[in-house]
This record gives structure tokens, C-alpha cells and sequence, in this order.
């Protein structure tokens, strides 16, 4: 049985409050996605609050490490410059949401390949995810794209991954082709990543036990 919404918890005032309830949250053996989602909507951007964290690339969008959830879960910034975009990718069995910091994201939902990876992948969705807007998704829901849909404005998204992953895979639109790829931090925590150490990989699993439920 689903506990109840603590709806005290539920609010966020600043982007301090939001990641100190986060680890209140996340301290529990049950987190509620609902909650989450809750919470992640009822902060309203503040650019004065996040812009440290803000690093922007000239060629691609950038994560940017904001805090590292006692190992439970990563929360970041991604920056997406005018026309940027993900490749259609998974989350690794973990539970993503999106909030929308500044500008207008534009999300491609896709069903699964078949197991050979033949054929053009099915677009099952899509739709704009406009400033203060939070998007979740898990791998059950389906495959995603991100985008930037504007040429002559950027993006910023906040988002919160439980468990932490490292690699993902990555997906054709064409053939449905997959294949893995690293995950790497444009900066960590404000601070650019040094490039050794943004080339560097750690095998290491979340300690813990918890589990997300709906």
C-alpha cells in the first residue's frame, strides 16, 4: 500500500530547501514518485539560485553535478544552447524527472525496438514542457529525446535521477539500433570537471536500499 503524500514536505521555496527536503525524503526505505514530482513542481526557477551551476557548451548540452544524494540519487542541471538535443535514449532502470528552469524543452517519447533492432522506431508522443514544468519517465514508460526546439534562445533543466547511473544506451531513429555510452559531468558542484577526471569512470554501486513507488 501506498504511504501518504506528507504534504508539508511537498513545497520548496529555494533550490537549497528543495535539495535539503530531497535528502529527507530519500532518507526513507520508500520514496513516493508522486512526491517528488510535487516537490520538484512547487519550486519556481530562480536563476539567481541556479546560474552557478549553469555551464554552458558552444556545440552540445552539458550535465552540470549539483549535489549527489548521499549516493541515492544525482541532481543536476543540464544546459541545452539554441537547437541542442539528446540522442533518444534509456535511463538505465532509473527513475528521471525533468523540471523546466528557463526556456521551453521539446520531449519525443518512443516506444521500445524490437529485440533485433529493426525498422524505424514509433513515436508514441511529443510535447513542449514549457518554464516551472516537471516531466517524469522511467524505462517502462518508453524511450525519450530532449531538445531545445529554439534557435535563438537557450534552455535549463533541472533533473533528479534515482539510482545514479553512469551509462546508458543511445538509439537509432532510423534502425533501432542501440549502443552504450558513458555518462560524464560537464562541471561538478559549480566547478568546471578537469578533463582527466571528466574522462574518469567509476564502477561503484549506490549503497543502500530504497525503492521509488507510484
Amino acid at each position: 500500500m501506498d504511504l501518504p503524500v506528507q504534504t508539508e514536505l511537498c513545497k520548496a521555496q529555494t533550490l537549497d530547501e528543495l535539495i535539503e527536503v530531497l535528502h529527507r525524503l530519500f532518507a526513507e526505505d520508500k520514496v513516493s514518485v508522486a512526491e517528488i514530482q510535487t516537490l520538484m513542481e512547487s519550486y519556481e526557477s530562480n536563476p539567481e539560485e541556479w546560474t552557478k551551476f549553469a555551464q554552458f557548451d558552444q556545440f552540445r548540452y552539458t550535465r552540470n553535478l549539483v549535489d549527489k544524494g548521499n549516493e541515492k540519487f544525482n541532481l543536476m542541471i543540464l544546459c541545452w544552447g539554441e537547437g541542442h538535443g539528446s540522442s533518444i535514449h534509456d535511463h538505465t532502470d532509473s527513475h528521471c524527472f525533468m523540471k523546466i528552469l528557463q526556456g521551453n524543452l521539446k520531449e519525443t517519447l518512443f516506444e521500445w525496438p524490437g529485440k533485433k533492432g529493426a525498422g524505424a522506431m514509433v513515436k508514441k508522443s511529443e510535447r513542449v514542457l514549457r518554464e516551472n514544468q516537471c516531466a517524469y519517465i522511467n524505462d517502462s514508460i518508453g524511450l525519450h529525446r530532449v531538445e531545445n526546439p529554439s534557435h535563438t534562445e537557450t534552455a535549463v533543466s533541472l533533473h533528479l535521477y534515482s539510482p545514479p547511473f553512469e551509462s546508458c544506451h543511445t538509439f537509432d531513429q532510423r534502425t533501432g539500433h542501440k549502443q552504450k555510452v558513458q555518462m560524464t559531468f560537464y562541471s561538478q558542484f559549480g566547478e568546471r570537471t578537469p578533463y582527466l577526471q571528466f574522462r574518469k569512470r567509476t564502477t561503484e554501486k549506490p549503497k543502500g536500499y530504497w525503492f521509488l513507488y507510484f
